[in-house]
């Protein structure tokens, strides 16, 4: 971990009323984005660093903003300067939800239910002002499978065949997501924060979309870093399904962006390893295609499952996604 103070804190924490502070680093994530603490007596904040041209603050700031005037529990920013990438933002605490049910797994129940009921609430809100998650988005997603894993993989696929099955899946749904809701996109475990009274906070929804409200509920139900369990899968769904006026095909969709997401992760996490030389994140790839062979049993997804019986070995599929090279 780079444990260098960003350059111009100082006059940065200085210009927010936060001169003299202790700034103190945290672990980092799977981006180039990073965070410390910030300390002065008895108040703290976190303090993203976000520097250009690797990242760019603004579409945290701007979703940010959006969540909070929507009445939903983002951090409150206290200061930002785009330019240098520096945002001085709330300090929700040390709960991560991931993190706190391991120690209090007689709790998890109710920590989904009000996870689940806070996406109600998001999807009950007006769709943002931010880009469509399209047919486009969607394929260049679902083709870092093929981009990455394939090859650590050794395995010759049919790209072309991957791609047309994709869009033969996910063409009927696109209607359905129209208007659509706001789609944060990493609504998982590792990105809600347990706070007070109950209450959850979001973060890392800088890459928000507007797209279908299933997408969100995949992330959160099959979660690349923690383990649902398929019974607590169909609990919380039915506990959605109970408050909102989903639609006939909202079941079959859950697969298809489930099987979409699936795909991705895959491809990301071996990207991550490949590229990036972060091999930690190939742990979690057998959690991760467990989740897509159930994607893969729902007849919507019959193209694509054809798909993977011809392309991919079933020793590697027996494997949780065997053994990458």
């Amino acid at each position: 971990m780079n444990d260098k103070l960003p350059e111009g804190l100082d006059e940065f924490l200085d210009s927010a009323g936060w001169g003299g502070a202790r700034v103190e680093p945290l672990v980092g994530d799977a981006s180039f984005r990073r965070y410390f603490r910030v300390r002065d007596g008895g108040r703290s904040a976190m303090l993203m660093d976000a520097p250009p041209p690797h990242e760019d603050p603004g579409p945290f700031l701007d979703v940010g903003k959006w969540l909070t005037a929507h009445g939903h529990r983002a951090p409150e920013i206290h200061a930002e300067d785009r330019s240098r990438g520096l945002v001085l933002i709330e300090d929700f605490g040390e709960d991560r939800m991931r993190d706190w049910l391991d120690d209090n797994a007689h709790a998890e129940e109710e920590v989904y239910e009000r996870a689940i009921d806070a996406l109600v609430r998001l999807h009950q809100s007006p769709p943002g002002p931010f880009a469509p998650y399209d047919l486009d988005t969607y394929q260049r997603e679902a083709g870092l499978f093929t981009e990455w894993y394939c090859p650590a993989m050794r395995l010759a696929v049919d790209e072309e065949g991957y791609r047309r099955a994709f869009e033969e899946v996910l063409l009927p749904m696109l209607p359905r997501q129209d208007p659509g809701v706001t789609v944060l996109r990493d609504y998982h475990a590792e990105n809600i924060m347990l706070l007070g009274g109950g209450h959850q906070g979001l973060i890392d929804f800088q890459d928000a979309l507007v797209g279908h409200p299933a997408y969100d509920l995949v992330s959160l139900l099959q979660d690349a870093r923690r383990d649902v369990s398929p019974a607590l899968e169909r609990r919380m769904l039915d506990r959605y399904l109970a408050r909102v006026d989903a639609g006939e095909h909202f079941e079959a969709d859950y697969a298809r962006l489930g099987a979409q997401r699936n795909a991705k992760i895959v491809g990301i996490f071996s990207r991550l390893w490949k590229r990036d030389d972060k091999p930690r994140y190939l742990a979690f790839i057998p959690r991760v295609w467990e989740a897509l062979e159930r994607d893969l049993k729902h007849p919507a997804l019959a193209p694509v499952a054809d798909w993977f019986a011809r392309n991919i070995p079933q020793e590697v599929r027996d494997t949780g996604g065997g053994e990458l090279q």
